[in-house]
């Protein structure tokens, strides 16, 4: 072995590459500090916005990520390692995926913006999709509902950002509204003290705001009574219940007869 032409080749190989490979070295503890500063910040920023903590991870992971990656093909374009096939053969890769994958990206997005936007959150009462119930989980692609009658349903999140939301307890209170139908020759003065009363004394009916009671219709066979009164979200279908049938029962009471009785 010639260790002249050896070392010759040595020489000439570290002083051509030799500052390219300094500098890189150089360039990568920078860009692991800069990347470690910018995740300390990320946290701090995520922590004090309030956003969503299963959403903080996994949006530091890909920010964090992509970063790193730009880091990597930045060195080795300083090092001088040509990259178009390498392009070439991510983007290809890229378009394949993305293709295989649109109906869970879209999930994927529509789930992130749920966590930002915060349309509804855990708890929440949603009517979506033909459903109504309580928001058990909030996922990365999906939305868990659990219905009243104690099913559980798997919502998409494409189809909740989507589509029409009714959340019915963000505000806090739900009006009930309470229709009845009286012939011509029952008083409305009679019946009014009669509903009043039956407010008065109910427990799961709010004060405020002010019930109110009223005609609502005037028809060839009687004339319609709307009744509006306002109850706490969470308990909505109980104090309805509840509420009918004291009604019922305090009108028979009083010799009130609707429709139908005998």
């Amino acid at each position: 072995m010639n260790w002249d032409k050896f070392y010759d080749k040595a020489y000439d190989f570290i002083f051509l590459n030799g500052p390219k490979v300094l500098s890189a070295l150089i360039i990568l503890f920078i860009g692991l500090w800069f990347i470690k500063l910018i995740k300390q910040w990320l946290k701090a920023a995520m922590v004090r916005r309030d956003l969503d903590a299963s959403l903080q991870p996994f949006l530091q992971s890909i920010i964090i990520i992509s970063l790193q990656v730009f880091l990597i093909i930045g060195i080795m374009q300083v090092i001088g390692i040509q990259l178009t096939i390498f392009t070439t053969v991510i983007g290809a890769f890229g378009v394949a995926a993305g293709l295989a994958l649109s109906g869970t990206l879209q999930n994927f997005a529509s789930g992130v913006l749920i966590l930002i936007l915060k349309p509804f959150k855990v708890g929440d009462n949603i009517i979506a999709q033909g459903q109504e119930g309580k928001v058990k989980s909030i996922e990365i692609f999906y939305t868990v509902v659990t219905t009243f009658d104690n099913k559980t349903v798997i919502i998409p999140n494409s189809k909740l950002s989507n589509e029409i939301i009714i959340n019915t307890s963000r505000e806090g209170k739900r009006r009930l509204d309470i229709g009845l139908k009286l012939n011509y020759n029952t008083d409305f003065n009679v019946v009014k003290p009669v509903i009043e009363e039956a407010i008065r004394t109910s427990a799961n009916l709010l004060k405020s705001p002010e019930y109110k009671i009223g005609i609502a219709a005037l028809e060839p066979d009687g004339y319609n009574i709307t009744v509006n009164l306002w109850v706490n979200a969470n308990g909505f279908t109980d104090a309805k219940l509840k509420f009918h049938e004291k009604l019922i029962n305090d009108l028979k009471a009083a010799g009130i007869m609707l429709p139908g009785m005998t």
